[in-house]
């Protein structure tokens, strides 16, 4: 596990706040649950500060990894990818960028993932995405870059809404990274994931 830049990470606590990415009422989430707080993670990836931020953390987090590549399922996982690809830059360590979409297009060739990928078998990649409740989004993206032939030799959210996910994707072999935990409660606070 790579040891993350604390102050990035208490930055990014902020920036949810700040975008109104963390939001406060009754909300039903994708999974059908009722919450009475939502994490829209795209307020503080989009941003440009908060892309900036969450690029430079997921690089750390996959220092050592022998990650080529990151990405994950479009929305949520295409800034931070494009992120962590411009910081892996500036590092002089570049990393390919992909989108994986959750239906093929219909027109022109057809793909599932898209991007910079490179087109070699067992290319070793990370999957990225903005928040996690059961993981689902994240196994998706996983399985569709594997069935693409690739090797996942990484797993991240920047927030894990501590429902079961990390535990059902480490169930499936992958090694996971939390980046920030929110509790029930709708606190953040650095993933005390090990």
């Amino acid at each position: 596990m790579a040891n993350l830049d604390k102050a990035l990470l208490d930055r990014l606590m902020k920036l949810l706040v700040e975008t109104g990415a963390l939001q406060f009422g009754e909300f039903t989430l994708s999974s059908g649950v009722k919450s009475t707080y939502y994490l829209d993670g795209r307020k503080a990836s989009y941003h440009p500060e908060g892309a900036y931020v969450i690029g430079q953390l997921v690089y750390q987090a996959l220092e050592g990894t022998g990650a080529e590549a990151v990405g994950g399922l479009t929305m949520g996982a295409d800034p931070i990818a494009v992120g962590t690809g411009i910081v892996s830059h500036q590092k002089g360590k570049p990393l390919a960028v992909f989108s994986v979409r959750k239906e093929p297009k219909e027109h022109g060739t057809r793909k599932l993932i898209e991007g910079s990928l490179p087109d070699k078998p067992g290319v070793k990649v990370a999957i990225v995405d903005d928040t996690m409740t059961t993981g689902a989004s994240l196994a998706k993206a996983a399985s569709t870059v594997e069935e693409a032939g690739c090797k996942v030799v990484k797993v991240i959210a920047i927030v894990d809404r501590m429902q079961g996910g990390v535990e059902a994707l480490r169930s499936k072999g992958y090694d996971v990274q939390v980046l920030i935990d929110l509790d029930k409660s709708g606190k953040l606070r650095p993933s005390a994931q090990p």
